[in-house]
């Protein structure tokens, strides 16, 4: 029965990851829709719908008996460590949101899907000079194959690649943060649209005093639509969160390459844009690079002996060494929100 019921759960495990990662990998076709407004005001409404989102999950969720609803609140603000670490992580994927948002509505779709087939890449090395790892040999194969298809790219573009390069480099900094403040996700999610949520709520202000507000002016079903950033920015989450809880890293992390691929699809197929010989060749590069991460990743997975499946618990600290660990062990994958 232990067996039946654990193969039930990584089912249902992979069910909520191929719901995350796609629809991740669908953004692209959302946020055209919210034009006209802009990439700042988007993401403003992002970052205010979020915080509303994740407050009335938390407010719904199941919690154990006797236990308070709100207590890891007041555990939290008493680790003014987490709180600044998080503060960070929330800038980094400021970061990534705006320059993903802008991207794909300005027709750098494909560009985007770049960024995030190298992020792996940008975890390795995050390892290697933030946390002095060691690599193995296959894994440094990916990385000089990644640094020759950044290369290709910016001799094709006669520019460095900068869209994937700060996605990449936005989303790995975000991930290495995140799982060195060992906060549960909504918890964490909670946090991070707490402290974008002023700010926030300041620039839409702002845009109002000059007129420039399109916030309720282009119909209900615009209005809806800016509305519902918070829960599409949530819901992928939750997914992602209860996908890990049952699912081994290295199948997470394949599942991972749904959200690029769909991008890419998107980009070329719905949004017609073009990828010139220069470009198709550095995305043909850079898979290979992720072929040999994964055969490592996976290589690697095998010949660890199984560990029986534990109940998830929310993590209470994480020290530097147990980080790197998890960061090496999971180059395939980031226990965060992506695009």
């Amino acid at each position: 029965m232990a067996e039946s019921g654990s193969a039930a759960e990584q089912r249902l495990g992979v069910g909520f990851g191929v719901a995350a990662y796609g629809a991740w990998g669908l953004f692209p076709l959302y946020w055209p829709l919210l034009e006209p407004a802009g990439a700042g005001e988007i993401l403003a409404h992002r970052m205010v719908w979020s915080l509303l989102a994740v407050v009335v999950l938390l407010g719904v969720r199941r919690v154990p008996g006797g236990a308070a609803r709100w207590g890891w609140v007041r555990e939290f603000v008493r680790t003014p460590r987490k709180v600044a670490i998080l503060a960070g992580a929330a800038a980094a994927i400021s970061v990534n949101w705006f320059v993903y948002i802008w991207s794909v509505n300005h027709g750098h779709t494909v560009d985007t899907a770049f960024g995030y087939f190298i992020n792996p890449l940008v975890t390795v090395l995050f390892g290697v000079f933030l946390l002095r790892e060691r690599l193995r040999r296959l894994q440094w194969a990916a990385v000089g194959v990644g640094a020759v298809a950044v290369l290709v790219l910016a001799v094709g573009y006669g520019k460095a690649p900068w869209i994937a390069l700060v996605l990449a480099g936005s989303f790995g900094t975000y991930g290495l943060l995140k799982k060195v403040a060992a906060v549960p996700a909504a918890e964490a999610m909670a946090v991070e649209s707490a402290l974008q949520f002023v700010p926030a709520v300041g620039y839409l202000v702002w845009l109002g005093t000059r007129g420039t507000l399109d916030f309720g002016h282009h119909g209900a079903g615009n209005t809806a639509l800016l509305m519902l950033a918070g829960p599409v920015t949530v819901v992928p989450l939750i997914c992602f969160g209860a996908a890990a809880n049952r699912l081994p890293l290295s199948v997470v992390g394949l599942l991972q390459f749904l959200a690029p691929i769909l991008q890419f699809l998107c980009g070329v197929l719905v949004q017609h844009e073009s990828v010139p010989p220069a470009r198709l060749a550095g995305f043909l590069i850079v898979w290979l690079a992720l072929v040999l991460l994964t055969v490592d990743a996976l290589r690697t997975a095998r010949r660890r002996p199984a560990q029986p499946a534990q109940p998830a618990q929310p993590a209470q600290s994480t020290s530097t060494s147990d980080s790197a660990s998890s960061i090496r062990d999971s180059t395939l994958t980031q226990a965060s929100t992506s695009a």
